[in-house]
């Protein structure tokens, strides 16, 4: 039946998510990143066993926490409504890619190549696509913190009390149509460049599928980025690149530690955006926007609760701009 063909293609392309390079979960990530954690296990712990680390792994006050259900819940739901409702109303890169080309062309002249020679086409696209990628994700993860009706979207992310890889897939329907949108304005935008820059015949340097940069952002433990295990990169290498403890801290309940470290995978734009911290001397921290926060409680103050909220905001906006 046709109108089953969105349901049962939502569900394939979870069954596939372990083997996804493009997937946060896709298991070679999975497995770096248990064996980064059992290298801060041995260093950290004085008594080592087999069990030890996986208790220390999988504790089940974390990973049976009913905020970590909520994860697991949302990883299938947020698809699925993907899948049905928002897939044909999300920007695509192609339309893009091609109306910036044509904008170039007029502003700056035909196309002429800057070189043709394969491997730096390559790398120069392949720098060119994981920074655009890259500082759009920051532009928007500032808005959803700065802009009050958006930042009542994005607060479900922040109400996790804790912290696994599936926490990555914990947000509001509306806040994954934009990324979505994102992805498509940072492609379309960096074909479009490279359209003009080396032609049409652009390729990326990939493992598996992914952006190598991605590939190599991922492989460094990007999964603990949610979890309970603390890995600092040290202070001068957190200058430049997001580390797991790093993003640890921008999930802290701590007002001193709201909307910082807002970058994804570099450090550099929340170094110029004055937004920084790095892990050292930190002190302990927790994980929500305050043990007092209950609106998300349940799934349906997730999905509910943030569309009042962000609605109440911005006609308080819309208001207040309407008196002046």
């Amino acid at each position: 039946m046709p109108f089953l063909d969105p349901l049962i293609n939502t569900f394939e392309q979870l069954s596939l998510y372990l083997f996804d390079a493009g997937q946060r979960i896709y298991f070679p990530y999975l497995i770096s990143s248990v064996i980064i954690a059992f290298i801060v296990y041995f260093l950290a712990k004085r008594s080592r066993s087999v069990v030890g680390f996986i208790k220390y792994l999988f504790p089940r006050k974390i990973w049976l926490a009913s905020s970590a259900k909520q994860d697991y819940i949302l990883l299938i739901v947020n698809k699925l409504i993907r899948g049905v409702l928002l897939t044909p109303i999300i920007l695509t890169m192609v339309p893009i890619a091609l109306t910036l080309t044509d904008l170039l062309e007029w502003m700056l002249g035909p196309i002429t190549p800057v070189s043709e020679t394969q491997w730096i086409v390559m790398s120069s696209f392949t720098i060119l696509l994981f920074l655009f990628d890259d500082l759009s994700r920051f532009v928007l993860h500032w808005l959803l913190h700065k802009v009050p009706f958006l930042w009542e979207i994005h607060k479900v992310h922040h109400s996790a009390k804790v912290l696994t890889p599936f926490t990555i897939y914990r947000s509001h329907p509306v806040e994954n149509y934009l990324f979505a949108c994102r992805l498509a304005l940072a492609q379309g935008a960096a074909v479009g460049i490279g359209f003009y820059l080396f032609g049409t015949q652009l390729s990326v340097i990939e493992l598996a599928g992914a952006n190598i940069f991605v590939f190599i952002f991922n492989v460094m433990g990007s999964n603990l980025r949610h979890s309970h295990i603390w890995l600092s990169w040290g202070e001068k290498f957190e200058h430049w690149f997001i580390s797991p403890a790093q993003h640890q801290i921008h999930h802290s309940d701590n007002p001193i530690h709201f909307d910082s470290n807002l970058g994804s995978a570099l450090a550099i734009w929340d170094r110029m955006a004055g937004t920084l911290i790095t892990a050292k001397n930190c002190p302990r921290i927790r994980f929500g926007v305050g043990k007092d926060f209950t609106e998300h409680d349940t799934l349906v103050g997730i999905y509910w609760s943030p569309l009042k909220a962000s609605f109440r905001k911005f006609t308080e906006i819309f208001y207040k701009n309407q008196s002046r």
